[in-house]
């Protein structure tokens, strides 16, 4: 737990001190985690390892399967639940399961445990490939249910089961055998299924947000709202939230449905938090009328948190809505490859994917106002044009004092959003944002030296330098 901790304060810390950052700087590094030493770095090879090269195959694999998870009898459910996966995409969240997978599988103290399951236990991987939807269970319209299931034509009869033959359970290896760490550079069944489901949560994130924000476009082509409509874009995103838990609950680990159950949770609170822009809204009153909605109005028009408040809340909502699934996506990895509790592997998956998906947001925040309609494949100036602050804004208002009262009023009047965007190309707030993407990249970086070299660590190291030069 101490090492969480300290872990989790040097995070905040960073947090807390980004409105000191006026310029680029050398950083220097203290490490976020106490034990075990850090590898010392060998000689750097002469061409960096491509995390997307490394994982290619697999990645491939992935994406071609996972089309057979959304199955649907029905064809307008089918179309929406695989528009954004037609699409190029840069499937980050995934290719951080995969590699921490690799980078971490052999150091868990229950590693053999996990191995042997996956090489043993033919019925759970079974398990793990058959249909999501039962054919004697009317829980979806399955092409092989029987008649007596799939018709309404009269009452449902209870029809017993034939008797199955006992599964076959082969001895797994002694608890108490001893450990020996080292990397086998291998992937597990289940870790490549926890891959494709926090994709699935990704992208059913990205359907709601796409109706929320009503965006024209995703990945350079029409989003799913535009293409579809609102009302089959929603649906679309609650049907891959139901087959990614379906999916989710195969995976044999409690900690890990816990880990990305809280996931979609953070989604909604994250969304919540930037629609507020603060953390202090009242809680709407109960109405006699079974009808009435929520007025989004009172979450807009409520009293707006101070200028010190705003990079806490900018930082916690970019935690939530981009941050958790990375950070928990990749430390479930790490459990699935049977990390015990008390061992430091899942610990730097977590802390890695926090302050890489922070920094990630981060220079996601610089394009909207950096890159092309064209670059970025959805429009470009959509933060501002919504009424949001990001990063870049927030600094720019340190420089240009006028920019308080139009991040107060959501850059409402007439006007705000062309004078904001001179303000902005006129300060340092995209420069000072990129430059804290880098220090949240950096920690990401540096607790890697907790875990032994290898490619796939490698190819982390790369990621930490390649989501910050980013350009699109």
């Amino acid at each position: 737990m101490g090492l969480w901790s300290s872990a989790v304060t040097a995070s905040m810390r960073v947090a807390s001190n980004a409105r000191r950052i006026t310029r680029p700087r050398s950083a220097r590094h203290h490490s976020v985690l106490a034990q075990p030493r850090p590898v010392p770095s060998q000689t750097p090879t002469s061409a960096k390892t491509d995390p997307y090269v490394l994982l290619a195959p697999h990645l491939e694999q992935m994406r071609t399967s996972l089309l057979t998870l959304l199955g649907s009898s029905h064809p307008s459910l089918n179309a929406i639940a695989q528009y954004y996966f037609l699409h190029p995409s840069k499937q980050l969240r995934p290719l951080l399961v995969l590699l921490f997978a690799r980078a971490t599988n052999g150091l868990g103290a229950e590693f053999s445990q996990v191995n042997w399951a996956a090489d043993n236990a033919r019925a759970h991987q079974q398990e793990l490939d058959a249909p999501l939807t039962r054919k004697d269970i009317l829980c979806d319209w399955n092409p092989s249910m029987p008649d007596h299931t799939a018709s309404f034509e009269s009452a449902f009869e209870l029809r017993i089961p034939p008797a199955q033959p006992p599964p076959y359970t082969p001895q797994p290896p002694p608890l108490h055998q001893t450990h020996s760490q080292a990397l086998t550079h291998t992937l597990l069944p289940t870790q490549l299924r926890l891959a494709q489901i926090v994709e699935m949560i990704h992208v059913a994130s990205l359907l709601h947000d796409d109706v929320l924000d009503k965006s024209p476009l995703r990945r350079g082509a029409p989003s799913a709202p535009a293409a579809f409509g609102n009302k089959l874009a929603v649906l679309g995103g609650d049907f891959l939230l139901g087959r990614a838990s379906a999916a989710l609950s195969r995976l044999g680990s409690h900690e890990v449905v816990e880990l990305i159950a809280s996931v979609i949770a953070n989604l909604v609170e994250g969304e919540i938090l930037q629609m507020k822009g603060s953390g202090t809204e009242a809680a709407p009153h109960p109405s006699s009328s079974a009808t009435s909605a929520i007025d989004l109005k009172d979450i807009h028009t409520s009293p707006s948190p101070s200028s010190s408040d705003k990079w806490s809340i900018y930082l916690k909502k970019t935690y939530l809505k981009t941050a958790s699934l990375m950070a928990k996506g990749a430390r479930a990895a790490v459990v699935l490859g049977g990390c015990r509790e008390g061992e430091v592997w899942k610990e730097v998956a977590y802390a890695y994917g926090r302050n890489l998906g922070i920094a990630f947001q981060l220079i996601d925040d610089t394009l909207d106002f950096s890159s092309s309609t064209a670059q970025l494949g959805k429009p470009g100036f959509a933060d501002l044009r919504l009424g949001l602050a990001t990063g870049p804004a927030l600094y720019a208002a340190e420089e240009f004092p006028e920019l308080e009262a139009m991040i107060e009023r959501r850059f409402g009047k007439d006007g705000d959003v062309e004078r904001a965007l001179t303000l902005i190309s006129s300060s340092n707030g995209v420069e000072r944002t990129r430059e804290l993407a880098r220090v949240h990249a950096e920690k990401a970086r540096e607790v890697l030296t907790l875990l032994p070299r290898s490619e796939a660590r490698d190819a982390l190291e790369a990621l930490t330098e390649g989501v910050v030069k980013r350009r699109w």
